[in-house]
């Protein structure tokens, strides 16, 4: 219904000034953001349509100014010479085709800033044709508020734009066009007079509501932001990974660890599926110097080693007693990194590319090790790696101590470094922790199960870089206790030398999310940027290297064997109980548990962003799911009067008390509506059941509202209304089902 000219005093032209002011806000932030000029002319080209529509303009004259006013402004912007030339007015039309096929061939960036411009009169002209129609037709307009709230908090949050202010006047002009909205929408239910003394009984209050809940929220104190800033990481995405830079950085592997620390965001490129026939970390590199901001190689003078795929790989990371099971994994590279992935105690690389040469380079300082692919470094794949899977025994553990490592000082000084200037409080806290442990594995294992309580919380975005006089692990220890696997594995390394157990720093992927057990009965995984990972390898004489895994959450597949099988079960039970082993041993997988193992404990900021993953890795099956739901939803709303009259049945039958009688009653008359049969206004109870018994030829409905009117004007006096009315209601509810 349209509102005649007596209708438009004064309160319903501020409610187009309010809404003019909403509409407003969607064009301030441009002069800020963009390079668009001229916010005046068409925030007076909006003006100028909401008050046609105002003043209630025929369709035709109103759109001819609104043309001429649109040409006018183009013409002033882009073209040369008088407004009446049809020179200027030809290159337009020439424009218009031109970007047109533009437009059809999807190239946005080529459109011309003439025809912007006019796309942007088109979609002003569009906005206030839509507000009229909110405000005089419909009378409601919280969606465009809502809108305009969620548009100017997001440029807020994401850009340059400061919207304090620009929420606060959204708000005073939302509230008080929906307020008004709402006396007008009440006057003309109730048929009341709009003059000056309704009017203020309604707008004072309203007034009052406004001002109060907008001082009162300007002025209130604010709490700070519990969620981090996420423009970091969304202008992080621009930014190369793992460069060691701190600020904010994509997870994946990089060379650069020289400055660790600060925030990364998760990162799910594919970087290679393995087939393997059991969980393993993948080894990367090793680092041994550790300078107090980070990790760096000591390459020495050590001459990277060259082999052939046929040959054995010259690593040799345990002792020749050390009991092992040979193992095969698959590697097939989706990244090409030069470099090989492969498990602690790799011994052969078997190489299934077509290539003419193809050697390896091994560095012995980090055993990191490089292809070469006709003379060139470069990537390869997919390959297949034979590896010893080491089973440690306990006791050989146990029986491990600094005793066996005199003769040889040059190793266990490239393996127990720490820097000088390492605060003294970080090597008393290894002493500390390991004061009532006499075996180096009972100390390491002391170390590893530190980091699992004391409140160190695993967290990949809320992590602080070390100042200048700052130490990395001495700030993760005693102030922040906040980090993630680079922090605790650090932090385990130094803390293992400083009691002078030999350790080194190991980068690599875990083994990645499992996707399906293939016909030849091995397991395959899908390895990201996001399972990069670091841990520790402690070296034990007589042993070898051992892994290590401290970081929260996750647990490191190394397999311990007890040689005395009476105390192997009660010592295993007492360390499941206290958490001191470095992982459990591995066992036959079930594809259930891959969701148990490598999974950190993570902040609400993670949960956010892993769910966002989740949502994009199965949107389609989502939406479609949703679709699904949809329609069924819809197709059951559309016949519900089929099954509403058997849930009514359900829900009424065998109640006894009377106060269900009312509620039974007015299901029955909404579903005669819906049946066809509907009740006029101002007809009575009577009339309508006279008018229903003659359409059904019954007269059920007649005994059926003696019964309710009873109820109603005689309560609850006769017990037993509801149990009499009953079996005409129900058959009544049967009949308009048919």
């Amino acid at each position: 219904m349209r509102i005649d000219k007596t209708q438009k005093d004064f309160a319903f032209f501020l409610l187009f000034i309010f809404s003019f002011l909403l509409l407003w806000e969607w064009l301030r932030p441009l002069k800020e953001l963009t390079d668009t000029g001229h916010l005046s002319v068409f925030l007076g080209f909006v003006f100028i349509s909401l008050m046609m529509y105002f003043f209630n303009m025929p369709i035709l004259p109103s759109a001819f100014i609104k043309i001429i006013i649109i040409l006018y402004s183009v013409h002033f912007m882009y073209y040369e010479g008088t407004f009446f030339s049809l020179e200027w007015f030809g290159e337009l039309v020439n424009e218009v085709i031109a970007n047109s096929g533009v437009i059809m061939n999807a190239e946005w960036t080529e459109i011309s800033n003439a025809f912007r411009t006019l796309l942007f009169f088109i979609l002003l002209w569009l906005m206030a044709y839509l507000i009229q129609y909110w405000l005089i037709n419909r009378k409601q307009i919280f969606v465009f508020f809502f809108m305009t709230l969620v548009y100017i908090t997001v440029l807020d949050t994401f850009t340059p734009y400061e919207a304090d202010l620009a929420i606060v006047r959204t708000v005073i002009a939302g509230f008080a066009v929906m307020g008004m909205l709402a006396y007008y929408r009440i006057t003309d239910k109730e048929v009341v007079n709009k003059n000056l003394k309704s009017a203020k009984k309604w707008m004072v209050p309203l007034v009052a509501m406004i001002v109060l809940s907008v001082g009162v929220g300007y002025a209130a104190p604010k709490a700070d932001p519990i969620w981090p800033d996420p423009v970091p990481f969304i202008t992080s995405y621009n930014e190369d990974s793992g460069d060691g830079s701190g600020g904010v950085k994509k997870v994946g592997y990089g060379t650069d660890d020289s400055a660790l620390g600060g925030p990364f965001i998760g990162d799910d490129r594919v970087v290679f599926t393995a087939e393997a026939d059991g969980r393993h970390y993948w080894r990367i590199e090793t680092k041994d110097v550790y300078t107090g901001k980070g990790w760096i190689a000591d390459t020495g003078t050590a001459a990277p080693v060259e082999f052939l795929p046929e040959q054995t790989i010259p690593m040799e990371p345990f002792e020749a007693e050390v009991k092992t099971e040979q193992r095969t994994s698959r590697v097939n590279p989706k990244i090409g990194y030069p470099h090989l992935v492969y498990p602690l105690g790799v011994k052969q690389v078997e190489a299934s590319a077509g290539l003419s040469t193809l050697q390896f380079s091994l560095d012995p300082a980090t055993e990191k090790i490089m292809t070469i692919a006709d003379g060139q470094e470069g990537s390869f794949g997919p390959y297949s790696l034979t590896f010893d899977h080491p089973v440690y025994s306990v006791e050989k553990l146990k029986g491990a101590g600094p005793e066996e490592l005199v003769s040889d000082g040059a190793f266990v000084s490239k393996y127990t470094q720490i820097p000088e200037g390492l605060p003294d409080r970080v090597v008393e806290l290894a002493e500390e922790i390991t004061k009532d442990k006499e075996t180096w594995l009972e100390k390491a294992q002391a170390i590893e199960k530190y980091f699992r309580s004391n409140e160190f919380v695993y967290d990949q975005t809320n992590v602080a870089v070390p100042d200048e006089d700052q130490d990395y692990v001495d700030q993760f220890l005693f102030e922040t206790k906040r980090g993630y696997c680079d922090n605790f594995s650090t932090s385990m390394v130094v803390m293992m030398r400083s009691i002078g157990i030999p350790a080194r720093w190991v980068k690599g992927y875990t083994e990645g999310e499992y996707i399906d057990t293939l016909e030849n009965g091995r397991r395959l995984y899908e390895v990201t940027n996001n399972n990069a990972h670091s841990w520790v390898e402690g070296y034990f004489p007589g042993v070898g290297w051992v892994p290590f895994e401290p970081t929260q959450g996750f647990t490191n597949n190394v397999q311990f064997e007890y040689d005395n099988s009476n105390d192997s079960q009660s010592q295993t039970e007492q360390e499941k109980e206290e958490d001191t082993t470095p992982a459990a041993p591995v066992k036959p997988e079930l594809p259930e548990e891959q969701g148990a193992v490598d999974k950190p404990e993570v902040t609400f900021s993670e949960g956010l962003k892993n769910a966002g993953v989740f949502l994009k890795d199965n949107l389609q099956k989502i939406l479609l799911t949703l679709l699904v739901l949809a329609v069924f939803a819809g197709i059951m709303y559309k016949v519900r009067g089929r099954w509403l009259p058997i849930f009514y049945i359900l829900l009424y039958k065998y109640t006894k008390q009377n106060k269900y009688m009312e509620k039974a009653y007015i299901a029955l008359l909404k579903q005669l509506g819906r049946y066809g049969i509907k009740r006029e206004n101002g007809q009575t109870l009577r009339d309508y059941a006279n008018y229903v018994d003659s359409f059904f030829s019954t007269n059920e409905m007649r005994w059926l509202t003696e019964k309710y009117e009873e109820y109603l004007y005689r309560g609850d006096q006769d017990e037993n209304i509801w149990q009499d009315a009953k079996k005409y209601w129900e058959f009544m509810i049967r009949k308009v089902s048919a």
